[in-house]
């Protein structure tokens, strides 16, 4: 069983912990190191920076990084995904479990104006290199932003969850607990073209809204 697990779930920050009992219980973990972890991520990023000039009459030992890379037009734009990974941290940085480290560049061109975009993310997994390629590593990483842009996309702007003040203790999870439900009994219905769409129809009929949440 594969646990594709991401630095950030709303406002609930995962941690050590929580890759502990992913792997414990028999998931891997795929991690993207956000802000929240600012030293894993400082540290995997200068893994992966060009190693200075060494000091004459002697070297630095090679790195075992392997590179995969994919490319799709889409949505009027060109997409290149560049992963490359690495094996060498996983006895020195200090998180459970850890396998793989890897670097994630992604460039966008619009095929419409020319325009140049990217960005460059860092991450790390429970997997061995014999249980995945870097290929294969890309695609789940892919995976990840169709989660992102499906189900993050529709909390944070459709449902205005990153406009949220309600940050005291639990509520922003408890709000973010609500709003997946909501994502998830209108998705099941299948009878609303957008999820914008089911928005204005219950801001308009709210007393549909109730009767939809007494009939579950």
């Amino acid at each position: 069983m594969l646990v594709a697990a991401f630095a950030v779930f709303g406002p609930v920050v995962l941690g050590l912990d929580d890759a502990i009992q992913i792997v414990e219980k028999g998931g891997e973990y795929i991690w993207l190191a956000k802000g929240n972890q600012p030293q894993m991520e400082e540290n995997i990023r200068l893994w992966f920076e060009p190693d200075v000039q060494p000091i004459p009459g002697m070297n630095f030992p090679p790195k075992d990084f392997e590179t995969a890379q994919q490319t799709n037009k889409g949505h009027g734009r060109l997409e290149t995904r560049t992963i490359t990974v690495s094996s060498q941290l996983k006895d020195f940085l200090d998180w459970p479990y850890l396998e793989q480290v890897f670097k994630l560049e992604r460039r966008f061109i619009s095929l419409k104006t020319g325009e140049v975009q990217g960005n460059i993310e860092y991450g790390f997994t429970s997997l061995r290199r014999d249980e995945i390629t870097p290929s294969q590593l890309l695609n789940k990483t892919r995976s990840y932003w169709g989660i992102e842009n499906g189900l993050h996309y529709r909390r944070d702007v459709t449902l205005r969850e990153d406009y949220t003040r309600m940050t005291k203790g639990h509520t922003g999870h408890a709000m973010a607990c609500i709003n997946n439900l909501i994502l998830g009994i209108l998705l099941a219905k299948k009878k609303y073209r957008t999820i914008p769409a089911a928005r204005r129809y219950f801001n308009a009929q709210p007393d549909q809204a109730l009767d939809l949440l007494l009939r579950l």
